[in-house]
């Protein structure tokens, strides 16, 4: 069994400055973790926050003591709640493990707080490094202490702090280290990515992720191909659209073809499934390739609920009535779990959400409230290029590049979507510092029902 800690960037940003105050002392802080479980994983991914007063402590560079009922809030709700409580402090000194007065004191919390909660339940505890690195671990069913294998990190920078080494490299990374770094690369192995729509801008993802070398990909779209989207669908042919082979399957058949030995778990299902919604909670990073409102609506949900990082790709081309064209472009936003939304950036509509789900799962009710007045604005059949939608998606790659290795000028918190205007011949970036109303107070949730806060599903 694995076990991750997730945290949305802010709430690193949180911690550190509590946790490292300047004053060379240790300091403490209390984590409320929502669960996702599956088979071979348990990803805690924090959803609360409870900073411990400085004054209410006994600190000093290699030892702390402090006050466990101060915590009792925290405690009463994981119990009401299910959730898991992990205690998280700081070794000022850099010590990169656990040291003998952590098992004690450690031993001393757990088991009070399982005198409050259920036993079942993996309640944690952590150490925060000076270069804000966080190893953890949790208590097992015994009462042992478990290693937590990976904490990630998704803010505007991806951090990924792993127990064990990362794999090892082989000839065909060579050019890839050349431009990120052998640890870059190392890492990429270690990934497990989801892309969620393999069609026009999809293919292009998996096609550029799976040469980059990530060691795994999960791949969701509910479709086959046909012979309309032989012209974007790149690596698929004539014999996949007379056989209507899914396409997820010609993405899996690409991708081994390679080579390089990327694990794929194909998904021939529709996004609101719940076993799709579970693979794609268990990635690491997510990649949407959808142009329909409520496919990227539940991508940014599960970034939400299950702490993780979304790259949305989207494509837009206008025609002018004419035979000719009026616009082309096509944008890159970054959402990052507790900041803003699709929704709060104005990407994507609450109506244009109930619309575009509607067409896909009721196209006569559809038509008939389209007829009627009721659905404005939506586009039924959108078209995109092959061309278009391979520099588009590129930039997403490279964006995902850029914050898990930095290579750009600024700092990344300056860039949370880039917009590509081939029209009018630029290339720009903006910033959504404002965090989502709606979806923001839902991060960490994970496997809390109604399952992403959705109760249809």
């Amino acid at each position: 069994m694995r076990h991750n800690l997730r945290l949305a960037g802010g709430q690193w940003s949180v911690l550190r400055a509590h946790l490292f105050p300047g004053d060379e002392l240790e300091a403490v802080a209390l984590l409320l973790c929502g669960l996702h479980r599956q088979e071979h994983l348990t990803a805690l991914c924090v959803r609360d926050i409870r900073l411990v007063p400085h004054d209410c402590c006994r600190r000093e560079p290699d030892l702390l003591t402090w006050p466990t009922e101060f915590g009792l809030p925290f405690y009463n709700e994981a119990l009401k709640r299910d959730l898991a409580v992990v205690k998280i402090h700081s070794h000022p000194g850099g010590y990169p493990d656990f040291s003998r007065q952590d098992d004690r004191s450690d031993r001393e919390f757990f088991e009070s707080l399982t005198g409050w909660t259920d036993s079942h339940v993996p309640h944690g505890s952590a150490v925060m490094l000076p270069d804000g690195g966080i190893f953890a671990r949790v208590v097992g069913p015994d009462g042992g202490f478990v290693p937590v294998d990976r904490v990630a990190v998704a803010g505007p920078d991806l951090h990924f702090f792993d127990r064990e080494q990362a794999a090892t490299t082989a000839e065909v990374d060579l050019r890839n280290i050349q431009a990120f770094g052998e640890g870059t690369v190392r890492q990429l192995k270690r990934l497990r990515v989801g892309v969620a729509g393999c069609s026009g801008t999809g293919s292009w993802l998996v096609e550029m992720l799976a040469r980059l070398g990530i060691g795994e990909i999960v791949l969701v779209d509910p479709d086959v191909v046909t012979r309309k989207n032989l012209n974007r669908i790149i690596n698929a042919t004539q014999a996949d659209a007379e056989a209507a082979a899914p396409k997820v399957l010609v993405a899996l058949r690409s991708i081994q073809a390679m080579g390089f030995g990327s694990k794929v778990m194909p998904i021939q299902k529709d996004l609101r499934d719940t076993g799709a919604i579970r693979a794609l909670a268990g990635c690491d990073v997510l990649f949407g390739g959808f142009d329909c409102a409520d496919g990227r609506d539940i991508l940014n949900r599960i970034s939400t609920s299950y702490c993780l990082p979304y790259f949305d790709v989207g494509v837009r081309l206008d025609a002018d009535g004419q035979g000719g064209i009026a616009y082309i472009g096509g944008a890159c936003h970054y959402l990052q779990p507790g900041g803003s939304s699709l929704i709060s950036r104005k990407v994507i509509t609450p109506e244009g959400i109930a619309a575009d789900s509607l067409h896909r799962h009721d196209l006569a009710e559809y038509a008939r409230r389209r007829k009627a007045g009721y659905i404005h604005g939506v586009a039924v059949d959108r078209p995109a290029v092959c061309s278009v939608n391979g520099l588009v998606a590129s930039l997403a790659v490279n964006d995902f590049l850029a914050r898990l290795h930095r290579f750009r000028d600024e700092n990344n918190d300056t860039t949370d979507a880039v917009f590509l205007n081939l029209t009018g011949n630029y290339l720009e970036t903006r910033s959504f510092p404002e965090p989502c109303p709606v979806l923001s107070p839902k991060t960490g949730r994970a496997d809390q029902p109604p399952l992403l806060d959705l109760p249809g599903l």
